[in-house]
């Protein structure tokens, strides 16, 4: 009897004749092994986060949430090997009290670390790679069962084939990620003019560690968030973002995008005012946070996502043409665009390979 699984956002559905949660690596070898002999197909699957169909597997389902944990921990190369089915909100906890953080994280911290690299997954921050510029090792199964290890000192002719993959190599089994010590991040927040954000694009994101805005397509104004890297505080207060600012958080970009969100579908011409709405919604923040909690935020509003990787000195021009598109009418969204940039990158399926990478992305519910 077959079972349904759908992604994050409900928009993709699959259903596998078998689904399999292995909780060790003997286990994952012998339902590689087993769907080999029995001529299936078998895919694995990480937390749904994708919005395409990539992950959808009709026949053998390898579900890894279960296979999760570390491997490994070398303090001295500050290096951390994870079982792949690790969720990225579980890194942070794995690494208490060791001194070493992730050099970079995204907004969302639900997915696999498997399922994250292999999809490119990114942050902001022009000196900063994305997930997968972190790869210093992965090992997997193959097609054939075989046992691949590729790291900087095995194979590593490979290693920038497989920190991002698409799925397309193999099962990935554990991922090695370089660390850096931990940090704290002073993060800013604040409406800016978008006139603002052209003239000072290149500035903004070289004066800053990490920089990203979110702009309403109807309105002129963003929300500019810059955030710096200083030394960790001492005070046990700083590790978590203050309780005020989360719930300002959960109340703007979760109750009331979800309120924006109904009322546009129900009358799309009021957008644009909505948009206008919602952008004076926002407010300011000036806060610091331990790494482990300031790069997430709360998403429980379920959306779909189109993410463009564009080159890094051409956004102020496209966002430009974003916004006559958006004064024509021939545009229209309740969701808030999201411009970041990432540092070049040598992963060959990588969004950013070879190149300063702006990124625009645009949900839709």
């Amino acid at each position: 009897m077959s079972t349904t699984w759908k992604n994050w956002s409900k928009s993709v559905t699959a259903r596998p004749r078998s689904v399999v949660r292995p909780w060790t690596l003997p286990a994952l070898e012998h339902t590689v092994e087993a769907a080999i002999d029995d001529g299936r197909r078998i895919k694995a699957i990480g937390s749904g986060h994708s919005f395409t169909d990539i992950a959808v597997a009709d026949d053998v389902q390898l579900d890894l949430s279960k296979y999760s944990g570390i491997v490994a921990l070398d303090l001295a190369r500050q290096q951390v090997t994870l079982r792949s089915g690790t969720k990225l909100w579980q890194i942070p906890e794995l690494l208490a009290d060791t001194g070493l953080a992730l050099q970079n994280l995204g907004d969302i911290t639900q997915q696999s670390i498997a399922g994250a690299i292999a999809t490119s997954t990114h942050g902001t921050g022009l000196a900063f790679g994305g997930l997968a510029s972190q790869v210093v090792g992965v090992e997997l199964l193959t097609g054939t069962g075989e046992t691949l290890t590729v790291s900087t000192s095995r194979n590593p002719e490979l290693l920038d084939a497989l920190r991002v993959t698409l799925g397309a190599y193999g099962i990935i089994t554990t991922v090695t990620l370089q660390l850096v010590p931990e940090y704290d991040l002073h993060t800013v927040e604040g409406r800016q003019p978008l006139s603002s954000i052209f003239q000072n694009w290149h500035d903004l994101n070289t004066s800053n560690d990490h920089f990203e805005f979110f702009w309403f397509g109807h309105d002129d104004h963003v929300l500019a968030k810059t955030s710096q890297r200083i030394p960790v505080q001492n005070q046990s207060d700083a590790a978590r973002i203050p309780l005020t600012s989360r719930l300002a958080e959960e109340v703007v970009t979760n109750v009331g995008l979800s309120a924006v969100c109904q009322l546009g579908r129900w009358q799309p011409s009021w957008v644009p005012w909505l948009n206008r709405v919602a952008t004076r919604a926002w407010g300011s923040a000036d806060r610091r946070a331990h790494w482990s909690h300031a790069f997430n935020s709360s998403r429980r509003v379920r959306f779909n996502e189109m993410e463009y990787a564009l080159a890094f000195d051409d956004i102020p021009e496209i966002v430009k043409e974003l916004r006559s598109l958006f004064r024509r009418g021939q545009l229209s969204s309740t969701f808030p665009l999201e411009v970041r940039a990432a540092a070049p990158d040598t992963a060959w399926l990588g969004s950013n390979y070879g190149r300063r990478t702006g990124y625009i992305a645009v949900h839709q519910l």
